[in-house]
């Protein structure tokens, strides 16, 4: 057989590496989110705060409550890179340091969140009848009632710890996360595949946890995105209003000490707040790149 012939009969040519690259599920998802690049900018955003959040002892060997200057220098002054408060602390220093609390507290009331969520959403959508009845109206109760104020409350009721704030954040936070899982599990629980793994007899924990669950997901991954920002603005909240752990320092513990010279001294709230916004948005933007690689419509333009 000669060399043309053997060419031949191989089939056509491979196909191009890029139709290669997005043909895999987990490339193509990554492809479509590397598209959106306002979702792109907020990952970076939100990969440099952690990082610095993560590495801030490594780097930044301080205290953040040391004071190590005059009060209410301007950024610049002294060598203070954003100036210092009003207790003459380094201002870039308290707000490296604060990201570590703010994000870790945020952090454990967003999986607090989705924990109680996903029980009791999953649970009231896959059983139905009464104990969807139950569940719903124990997660209205929680629904009309304001989510900041009882979490004030529950603070003030024990010790202003950062466990006690993210378990309390995470407890008036879920019940948009169980409407939506309930609605995910209601839409999926009559599917061919899940009436195929009652057929062999699959255990409703397994059906629930390992069959509808991971089809589930896609939304739930992007309203966890958005859960965590929210967080975020509740423990900023709280710690403002001095129902936190006085002895660490977070972002809004920083603009409530500082809120009484906002006009004397701005930059000791701005840039907290910043920081601040610019971690929630980065989480808006996380959420809306998410939403676009799990839509199997964007996928097909």
């Amino acid at each position: 057989m000669s060399d043309s012939e053997s060419t031949t009969q191989a089939g056509p040519p491979p196909a191009d590496m890029d139709e290669i690259f997005v043909e895999h599920p987990f490339r193509q998802f990554v492809a479509m989110y590397f598209r959106n690049y306002a979702a792109v900018a907020g990952l970076l955003v939100f990969v440099t705060i952690v990082g610095a959040a993560l590495f801030a002892p490594m780097i930044l060997d301080l205290d953040p409550f040391e004071m190590v200057d005059e009060p209410l220098l301007r950024p610049g002054e002294g060598g203070h890179l954003l100036g210092t408060d009003n207790l003459g602390r380094d201002l870039f220093i308290a707000i490296v340091y604060g990201a570590r609390v703010t994000m870790a507290v945020g952090g454990a009331a967003a999986g607090i969140t989705l924990f109680i969520g996903l029980t009791i959403g999953a649970m009231a959508g896959f059983y139905r009848g009464w104990v969807d009845e139950v569940l719903m109206r124990v997660t209205e109760f929680f629904q009309v009632l304001p989510p900041l104020l009882l979490a004030m409350v529950l603070v003030a009721l024990f010790s202003p710890t950062l466990e006690t704030v993210a378990i309390s954040i995470g407890v008036v936070s879920w019940t948009g996360v169980a409407r939506l899982a309930r609605a995910e599990f209601l839409r999926l629980r009559e599917q061919e595949f899940v009436k195929a793994a009652r057929s062999i007899g699959a255990r409703d924990r397994r059906i629930i946890w390992l069959v509808i669950m991971p089809n589930a997901l896609p939304p739930l991954i992007v309203n966890a995105a958005l859960t965590v920002g929210i967080a975020i603005l509740f423990e900023a909240a709280l710690s403002f209003l001095g129902l936190s752990d006085p002895n660490v320092m977070s972002w809004g513990k920083l603009i409530g000490d500082n809120r009484d010279y906002l006009l004397d001294a701005p930059w000791t709230v701005t840039f907290p707040g910043v920081a601040i916004f610019l971690t929630v948005l980065a989480m808006s933007l996380i959420g809306d790149g998410l939403t676009d690689a799990f839509n199997p419509k964007l996928r097909e333009r």
